[in-house]
């Protein structure tokens, strides 16, 4: 395999706009996105010692918002540069700012816990990014994807990206709950809990000491 120079790699802009499922106020769109940071938050239940977390891929910082209230001395990165100036205007409070997932700021083992939510499915190297998550992360992670096929699926049942069977535009990666804990197991650490909430995968890992 050529070997990919990490300088020269460059986060894909999201094709999708995720302030979507913020946005709805579906009664199944509310309920959707409850249970997802409920999960998050049962996980977090299960970490010890979090004083400081950073959440990665941002976006406008809907996310940013619900996290805030559940871990202290969060920080927050985006890769669009018009997306971090719509986090800090809704997150005033927090430090929020401009980074690549594959070069990120911090060093090495400087964050207790680092959040990675709907982001590793539209990248073009999740392998990559995950090696460099870990490089920072002192203890965990918690990442969350769309759960396939079952995410497809439910966009075709709602007659939804038809012409690529389900796909939602940006999603270049599918992983199902056992293939995403394969990964995470091989580049970050050992998967510790998981959650499922309708429609993604939601897990928790503690970082492999080298």
């Amino acid at each position: 395999m050529k070997k990919i120079e990490i300088s020269k790699l460059k986060a894909r802009p999201e094709l999708e706009d995720f302030s979507g499922k913020y946005e709805d106020t579906s009664f199944i769109s509310e309920y959707l996105v409850s249970n997802y940071f409920k999960s998050v938050k049962k996980l977090l239940s299960k970490t010890y010692e979090v004083t400081y977390a950073h959440e990665i891929g941002a976006g406008e910082g809907r996310s940013t918002m619900r996290l805030g209230k559940m871990v202290p001395n969060l920080t927050a990165s985006e890769f669009v540069a018009q997306q971090v100036v719509l986090a800090k205007v809704n997150n005033p409070n927090l430090n929020v700012f401009q980074e690549n997932v594959y070069q990120l700021k911090y060093e090495k083992d400087s964050v207790d816990l680092v959040f990675l939510l709907e982001v590793l499915e539209h990248l073009d190297h999740p392998e990559i990014a995950l090696e460099e998550l870990k490089r920072i992360s002192k203890r965990y992670l918690i990442l969350g994807v769309p759960r396939e096929p079952l995410w497809r699926l439910l966009n075709m049942s709602r007659l939804k990206y038809l012409k690529n069977l389900g796909n939602t535009p940006g999603h270049l990666n599918h992983w199902s709950k056992s293939s995403l804990i394969k990964l995470i197991e091989n580049k970050f650490g050992k998967v510790i809990a998981v959650e499922s909430p309708i429609p993604w995968t939601i897990v928790l890992a503690e970082k492999r000491k080298i």
